[in-house]
């Protein structure tokens, strides 16, 4: 699948979409971020990346009333991959533990478990939504 992205900042590598704030996004978001980190030869965090970004966009299509959402997937200079996804709402998400007998309300506990941080940045318009992974690379 080709992913068009669009340039990030000066100073900053990455790859950015927006996309319809629809459970189906996640698929392009998916690719989005696989593209980048093959571009990047860290392929060895892409199965953790990828559930990460699978459900930060399912947060978004579940939980807010937006009509788009903007993906983007960053290579930092502190040696990590942020992911992260903007959507209009400015209701923040928060971790909470899920009953054994509760249909959903795990997303955020397994970001929790399979990523190195993750947190909430208010913006004028809504929200972005990040998590970090590490490289392994020490760069």
């Amino acid at each position: 699948m080709t992913v068009p992205t669009i340039p990030s900042p000066p100073g900053s590598v990455g790859y950015t979409r927006t996309l319809p704030c629809e459970a189906a996004s996640a698929r392009t978001a998916r690719a989005l971020v696989r593209t980048a980190l093959t571009a990047w030869e860290l392929t060895h965090l892409a199965e953790d990346a990828e559930l990460a970004i699978t459900e930060l966009v399912a947060n978004a299509s579940q939980h807010t009333p937006c009509r788009s959402i903007r993906v983007a997937v960053r290579h930092t200079a502190e040696g990590r991959v942020r992911i992260s996804v903007v959507d209009t709402s400015r209701v923040h998400p928060v971790l909470r533990q899920a009953d054994a007998d509760d249909a959903g309300g795990r997303g955020l506990t397994m970001i929790d478990a399979l990523t190195h941080s993750w947190g909430t940045d208010p913006l004028p318009g809504g929200k972005c939504v990040w998590c970090e992974l590490p490289t392994g690379t020490g760069t």
